[in-house]
């Protein structure tokens, strides 16, 4: 065949481009594929032990029992889609509940709101009983407060040998680290010898060590040169304290409108990330410092409020491919009831019934949040309460079961046709879907949504899927 341009003609060009798809594989190297947690679990630094996250394992364990100790009660409490149609009465939920274990993929056949409030329903208590937090921050900011000099230093210090002895233990969870104080003039000083603190004693006790995925929480961050000083100074205490070099990550707190659009009408999410130098590891949004922030007054202040879906979505654009994880706000109605009984006293019903309202009416609130951070994309969010814990989960659970059978036949269909485009139903799947349609499996695994069975109901292996590449599955597979 006869060509117009000869190779040398354009080698020039061809080489520009080449430089030019380099330079972008750098900044966006590609979305993360190991494991993210669902939530971040935030508590006071002054409360923090060694074993606490099986301390609020157990409370979240009792809180569930005793507000929702059947499948069908939780379900109608955090507002399940389809519990309407589920029974109230404790004989008739018995009666459904023995279906249920005798022939679930029965009652599956006829009533599926009730086979899934069932399974969602064990999963929770099985998480609880397994791994109740996935991630924690120790908190010297919101949830910690303004403590004179000396107290805030000595709850650095005993924070960070109470969390050497779950090292020491291998008792943690998953995911830690700590919330300092902003870096604005008036708690730099402050946040800086607390941080100091902490990592010189944690170090000191732990063998010149740190916990896996272990992170800074940086909050209300306004300018990249606070992001970049910080990295600085992290870059000094790794050096000093034996540490390899970026081995602490940073989560950056976007809770301020000056973190969306700075003075220059600029979108700053990008620019405070790279002031990390390759530290960011991810960026939670603040909604109700932000909304805060955009002059809305309390009353109108919300999760799902039009201000804080911009801010998500220019988060989201901002981030998209460069490998930083993203998490959502934290519901800050708390499930707790008004009525506390006396020492040797019980509760009145009507007290107890007031009770059960309040918390069913934050449950709700809580599971309404997490599935509209989910339907925009947002996989992890915050917990305050370990009350909020069960429905945390419930709302994951309900959200990758949903779109399991969906998932599923599109990734098979994927699979058999060696990830050339496809149409599964009328859904047009091109090579582009297919890291997507892996990671929700990646997910839902991880978190304990979805078990090892239901997985691999689509084709794909274990060790395929332990990859987390679909690219590299499809390439062994040709």
């Amino acid at each position: 065949m006869s060509l117009s341009l000869p190779a040398d003609e354009i080698q020039s060009l061809l080489s520009e481009l080449q430089e030019a798809n380099q330079r972008f594989k750098q900044v966006y190297p590609g979305d993360r594929v190991d494991r993210q947690p669902v939530h971040t679990l935030y508590g006071g630094a002054q409360l923090f032990k060694a074993g606490l996250h099986r301390k609020l394992g157990s409370l979240a364990v009792r809180a569930l029992s005793a507000y929702a100790p059947d499948f069908a009660t939780f379900a109608h409490a955090i507002g399940l889609p389809g519990s309407s149609s589920l029974p109230k009465d404790a004989a008739s939920i018995q009666a459904l509940l023995a279906e249920l274990e005798a022939n679930p993929e029965s009652v599956r056949r006829t009533n599926e709101p009730a086979w899934r409030a069932h399974l969602i329903y064990q999963r929770v208590k099985e998480k609880l009983d397994r791994e109740p937090v996935e991630e924690l921050r120790i908190d010297f900011e919101d949830g910690y407060g303004n403590r004179p000099d000396d107290e805030e230093d000595s709850h650095a210090k005993n924070a960070a040998e109470q969390l050497a002895v779950s090292m020491a233990e291998n008792d943690l969870p998953p995911f830690i680290g700590i919330r300092i104080k902003p870096f604005t003039e008036e708690s730099r000083g402050r946040s800086l010898r607390t941080l100091d603190l902490f990592l010189t004693t944690l170090v000191a006790n732990a063998g010149a060590r740190l916990p896996d995925n272990f992170v800074i929480t940086l909050p209300k961050v306004t300018i990249p040169e606070q992001v970049s000083v910080l990295s600085r100074i992290l870059d000094k205490l790794e050096e000093k304290l034996g540490l390899p070099h970026q081995s602490i990550g940073l989560d950056l707190m976007i809770e301020m409108t000056q973190a969306i659009i700075n003075e220059r009408g600029e979108n700053t999410v990008f620019q405070l990330v790279q002031a990390g130098h390759g530290r960011v590891r991810y960026a939670a949004f603040g909604t109700y410092d932000y909304t805060a922030t955009c002059n809305i007054t309390a009353a109108f202040q919300s999760h799902t409020h039009p201000a804080s879906d911009f801010a998500r979505h220019v988060m989201q654009v901002s981030l998209a491919g460069t490998g930083v994880a993203i998490s959502d706000g934290a519901t800050t109605t708390m499930p707790i009831g008004p009525h506390r009984a006396p020492k040797g006293e019980s509760l009145s019903p009507t007290q107890m019934a007031e009770n059960q309202a309040a918390v069913e009416l934050a449950w709700r609130l809580h599971f309404r949040n997490i599935s509209h951070s989910l339907e925009h994309g947002y996989y992890q969010g915050w917990d305050l309460n370990p009350a909020q814990i069960p429905v945390r989960y419930a709302a994951v659970y309900n959200f990758f079961l949903q779109g399991l059978d969906d998932a599923s036949m599109r990734l098979k269909a994927f699979l058999q046709r060696a990830a050339q485009a496809t149409l599964s139903g009328n859904t047009f799947d091109d090579a582009a879907t297919g890291q997507g349609l892996l990671n929700f499996f990646l997910r839902g695994l991880a978190c304990g949504a979805l078990t090892e069975e239901e997985v691999v109901a689509t084709g794909i292996t274990l060790e395929e899927l332990r990859s987390r590449s679909f690219l590299a599955i499809v390439a062994n597979r040709m």
